[in-house]
């Protein structure tokens, strides 16, 4: 799993990649990234011909400091597991008793 960041120059956005490898997957056949950024509703992964799911999301950065998400596998028999990002910027409590992981949106 990797989170990547390219802050634009031009608007105050942020382009955010989510990668994810064949390995990390479970043998998946879809990947989604939720999170507050798209009001918690699934924004799936294109899987590419290497196996890797990977999207562009750009999220704002003048209207809040990070966004919380998770990724959501879509397992072979049907039956999701959703899983935290090892290389979050951080993470936070969730309602459900468990932790979201965090992406900070304001440069370093």
């Amino acid at each position: 799993m990797a989170v990547t960041k390219k802050f634009l120059k031009t608007k105050p956005e942020v382009q955010v990649t989510f990668e994810i490898q064949p390995d990390s997957t479970e043998s998946a056949s879809k990947v989604y990234v939720v999170g507050e950024f798209a009001g918690w509703e699934p924004v799936e992964l294109k899987k590419l011909k290497s196996g890797l799911f990977k999207t562009t999301i750009n999220l704002p950065t003048n209207q809040q400091e990070s966004y919380q998400y998770r990724y959501r596998f879509i397992l072979p028999d049907g039956s999701e597991k959703f899983e935290n990002d090892v290389q979050a910027d951080g993470y936070c409590g969730n309602p459900y008793g468990g932790e979201n992981s965090v992406v900070c949106v304001l440069p370093q």
